[in-house]
């Protein structure tokens, strides 16, 4: 197990859900329900889960993959982007399942997750498997998919301060 991997069929697995979201009929509004739910939680519980687990790591060891400068740039554009997610993902839920204005928020959650999810597979996990070696990608695999396992039913949504974030978990 690999924790750059667990990552991105994570993302993979995202992607499929907002496509099987856009095949689905507006009038199916339990289908619609159904999956979005379980969308909203695991894209809930994925953030945290990185944000216990793989960037505090990576601000440690990174240097910035590709067109980063930094590990604390990658860390600091990604917390945005789960401030970004997480926002949008509560914007749904204020509409009406199959609505057209549902259907805008899904839209732009989804938007919002593609754009973070391209910036941080060729960044962050680039960085990390530059930077760590195969144990610790497993060891941190195995606390990522025990902490995602716990919490199914997705985690209490709260943005972080990016800048806070990075200069909690800063080297030092």
């Amino acid at each position: 197990m690999d924790i750059t991997q667990l990552i991105l069929d994570e993302h993979a697995q995202q992607r499929s859900m907002f496509a099987q979201i856009d095949s689905i009929d507006p009038k199916d509004t339990e289908a619609l329900a159904a999956i979005w739910g379980r969308l909203k939680n695991l894209l809930d519980s994925h953030a945290e889960a990185e944000e216990r687990f793989f960037y505090p790591r990576l601000m440690k060891i990174g240097t910035g993959g590709n067109d980063a400068d930094s590990a604390a740039e990658e860390t600091e554009d990604a917390i945005e982007d789960h401030n970004d997610i997480r926002d949008t993902g509560e914007a749904v839920q204020k509409h009406k399942v199959g609505s057209k204005a549902w259907f805008e928020a899904v839209g732009a959650c989804n938007k919002a997750n593609s754009d973070h999810m391209a910036e941080e597979e060729r960044q962050g996990l680039t960085d990390f498997r530059k930077h760590a070696s195969l144990k610790e990608r497993h060891d941190l695999a195995v606390q990522f998919a025990t902490f995602e396992a716990q919490h199914l039913d997705g985690v209490k949504v709260v943005d972080k301060d990016p800048d806070a974030y990075v200069k909690k978990h800063a080297k030092s």
